[in-house]
């Protein structure tokens, strides 16, 4: 594992079609069910209602964010950070940065899910304040494993 990350060194840019490589390296690396190449592109090109944003270390990423915007709420569809960079703070980043777009867009909930398995996700959200609400059975397709809701409303 490298050495802890200076978030000085970091940059978040919106994720573009260009960039689909490296994050389906990441998406490969970190999610039993991984989303296709269709599924991102058409996330980044057709949908109006999705925000996609990437951090970078110089030129390589190391992670990245994505939510849909509807009304007042904000729906967190996707968080991953590279096996080699996690623990270091960038999902921090990641979730600090969209937290800052959401505020602007006067967003005024988020709402997640996540695998119930997935406890270090688990304690990443509720660390930032998430709330758990309840489960979704079934929820994930590769697996039929259960979702956790996960649920948190942004200070007025």
């Amino acid at each position: 594992m490298e050495a802890q990350i200076d978030i000085e060194e970091l940059t978040l840019e919106a994720m573009e079609v260009a960039d689909l490589d490296e994050v389906l390296e990441i998406e490969a690396e970190c999610f039993s069910n991984p989303w296709s190449r269709r599924a991102f592109k058409r996330e980044l090109t057709r949908n109006r209602y999705a925000m996609y944003l990437l951090v970078r270390k110089k030129n390589k990423i190391l992670g990245y964010i994505g939510a849909w915007l509807v009304l007042d709420e904000a729906h967190i569809t996707t968080l991953a950070v590279a096996p080699a960079y996690r623990q270091q703070g960038v999902a921090r980043f990641l979730l600090e940065e969209a937290w800052g777009r959401f505020l602007n867009l006067n967003i005024k909930q988020v709402t997640l899910e996540v695998r119930v398995t997935n406890t270090a996700a688990q304690n990443l959200y509720l660390d930032y304040g998430f709330q758990k609400i309840g489960t979704k059975e079934d929820y994930y397709q590769d697996n039929q494993e259960d979702a956790v809701i996960m649920w948190k409303r942004i200070a007025e």
